[in-house]
Formats: structure tokens, C-alpha cells, sequence
């Protein structure tokens, strides 16, 4: 996977074409995702690392870069990160151990992004 940065820019034109196209469809995807998120009887940094856990399984990086940025918006510890990674590990056997480190990796990146801006 290339860094969080590239992904993010990689997808960004296409994302906004497809908005172009189909704007009240992925409205109502970005309403979705905010009720999915929301805080509720879980916590919305356990519902991220949920999510984080889910995209390395599937194996999207630009999944895995939403979440871990928004794992990084809800305090989630790099500790957190690595444990719910190993449940996507345990969960999708080898790819885990690839997609894993990927996710960790562009976990650090966005900590370090938001340590940045701080």
C-alpha cells in the first residue's frame, strides 16, 4: 500500500467524479456511515477499530485510511490498533499478516499527521 497520503490522493478525483455522477447516492452512503459511527453503546473509537479490523479483511487500503484516521479523531491508542489487528489476523489468516502492517503503518502516519497540526 503506498502512504495514507497517496491513497487519500489517488482516490480523491475519482471520489468526486463518482459524486458528480451520483450525488444522492453517496449522501445517503455519508448518512449511513455518520449513524453507523455515531457514538451509541459502543464507543465510536471501538466502532472504528471495528471498521479498521472489517478493511484489512477486505483488504482496501482506502478504507484502512479512513479509519485509522478516524481512529486517530477518537484517541484510539497504537496498542488498540495492534490488537484489533490481530483479530484481523486471527480472522483472515495470511493476507492479515500483510494488511495488518499496512493498516499499523498508516495508523502511525496519521498520528503523526494529526501530532503535526496539534
Amino acid at each position: 500500500m503506498e502512504s495514507m497520503t497517496e491513497v487519500r490522493e489517488e482516490l480523491r478525483q475519482p471520489a468526486l467524479n463518482l459524486r458528480g455522477l451520483i450525488p444522492d447516492v453517496l449522501k445517503g452512503y455519508a448518512e449511513l456511515s455518520k449513524a453507523a459511527m455515531a457514538e451509541g453503546e459502543l464507543s465510536a473509537a471501538t466502532k472504528e477499530l471495528l471498521a479498521l479490523v472489517i478493511a484489512v479483511t477486505r483488504e482496501c487500503d482506502g478504507c484502512i485510511v479512513s479509519h485509522v484516521r478516524g481512529a486517530v479523531r477518537q484517541g484510539v491508542t497504537r496498542q488498540q490498533v495492534a490488537e484489533a489487528l490481530g483479530v484481523a489476523i486471527m480472522m483472515n489468516g495470511g493476507p492479515g499478516t500483510v494488511w495488518g502492517p499496512r493498516a499499523l503503518n498508516a495508523f502511525d502516519e496519521a498520528l503523526a499527521d494529526r501530532t503535526a497540526k496539534a
